[in-house]
């Protein structure tokens, strides 16, 4: 246990008979992101936070090129975690790239969980055809060199972008120090990863209630995303925030907790 709490530096708190609630991060990002979040569940559940291996304070030496060179390896890690810590009914909540990470885990282990709550979900980021994911190829394109070229040149650029809500320039900023905290070669990989990724025939598999969460003036998972993932996850619910941007955890913590709360009391 010990070697798979370590390795996704795994936080436990709150309620240990309550329902267990799995947080999981989004690119660039760790645990922190949830903290105005996370606490409001601990009254009443088992809340667990952990760190994508090559975020965070998780262990960089248990980083594998091939097997974090698709999703399945971090869904992989995440089954891992509930099974070590004997959970099941599990409420999943997943911001960003971590809800096709969702999707995978629990097709992994259908056993474990209870329900799935989608903050920002895109299941391919490239159009194609008919479908609208919000980039173009070579937008995707552009966005990796660049990485590539200049990391901490990258984060600031982009950060303030994905963040939106121009006028507290303070969110931008956290999320531009947390990309910029991340190592840049995993950061590459990871990146690599997610925006070319395409997980659509993977959405139809979801057989537990979920919650998709969609934000205005998202760039990252503009609304026909979330509109595409609810259409996609059979009896899925879709809820409109006010909020803007892509990461309303931080942005909007209290209209996301109350969207959590009515769906998980529903």
């Amino acid at each position: 246990m010990a070697n798979v709490l370590t390795r996704n530096s795994v936080t436990v708190r709150g309620v240990p008979s309550g329902r267990p609630m799995v947080f999981a991060h989004g690119f660039g990002c760790d645990q922190e992101m949830w903290r105005f979040v996370a606490p409001d569940f601990e009254v009443d559940h088992k809340v667990v936070l952990f760190d994508h291996v090559g975020s965070g304070r998780s262990d960089l030496g248990a980083y594998d090129p091939d097997k974090y060179g698709s999703l399945e390896g971090y869904a992989a890690d995440v089954v891992d975690v509930c099974r070590e810590l004997e959970l099941s009914v599990v409420v999943f909540v997943v911001h960003s790239v971590s809800a096709m990470i969702g999707v995978l885990a629990c097709r992994r282990a259908p056993e474990l969980f209870g329900a799935l709550v989608m903050i920002g979900p895109s299941p391919r980021y490239v159009d194609d055809g008919d479908y609208v994911g919000g980039f173009s190829r070579t937008d995707i394109a552009g966005l990796l060199d660049s990485l590539d070229s200049n990391h901490l040149g990258w984060s600031a650029q982009i950060a303030p972008v994905i963040m939106g809500n121009a006028d507290r320039p303070e969110l931008a900023e956290e999320l531009t120090n947390s990309f910029c905290r991340t190592d840049p070669g995993i950061a590459r990989q990871f990146a690599r990863v997610t925006f070319l990724s395409d997980n659509r025939a993977d959405l139809a598999s979801v057989s537990v209630p979920t919650l998709v969460l969609q934000c205005s003036s998202d760039v990252i998972a503009p609304e026909p995303v979330g509109t595409y993932v609810h259409e996609h996850i059979p009896g899925s619910v879709l809820v409109h925030l006010e909020a803007t941007g892509h990461c309303p955890n931080l942005s909007a913590p209290e209209e996301t907790t109350a969207a959590i709360r009515s769906f998980l009391s529903g």
